[in-house]
């Protein structure tokens, strides 16, 4: 079940990251190559204007870059237990959202920003974290380990 959820969650979001056109794709004509280097620039910039950005921006960049990676720290250690290991479900974010960010420069699909890397990785750090107190929570109950 954990590995169909998985598969699922990657499917999903290489459609949003790559192919929806609802979250800031444009058109073919209007591709041209865009990059953010300065961390919390962007991250700043959309807390800052969010009146005149609008609250689905603001969530769609800030929050959506965060849950977007939740389920990879949350799916990743339940299909495998060698994944069970707090810095390497943040490796594997940040690394996953290296290379996401990585391909949306080079297809011109996207922007490459560090911010959406911080986000990104934070969102996979956030999702272990709930699966580590979920983890607890079941040995405690239970009393065993899976």
């Amino acid at each position: 079940m954990g590995s169909v959820l998985f598969i699922i969650y990657v499917l999903l979001l290489i459609y949003f990251l790559f192919f929806s056109e609802a979250y800031g794709r444009v058109a073919e004509a209007e591709r041209e190559y865009r990059y953010n280097l300065v961390p919390f620039v962007e991250i700043r910039r959309f807390w800052v204007y969010r009146d005149q950005l609008g609250l689905f921006a603001l969530f769609t960049n800030i929050f959506g870059n965060v849950l977007g990676f939740v389920p990879l720290g949350c799916i990743l250690p339940v299909i495998c237990s060698k994944w069970r290991n707090g810095f390497l479900i943040i490796l594997s974010g940040f690394g996953l959202s290296l290379c996401v960010e990585t391909i949306q420069l080079i297809t011109k699909v996207g922007c490459f920003d560090v911010d959406d890397m911080i986000l990104n990785t934070l969102g996979a750090a956030l999702g272990y974290f709930v699966f580590a107190v979920c983890d607890y929570l079941r040995r405690k109950h239970y009393g065993k380990k899976i």
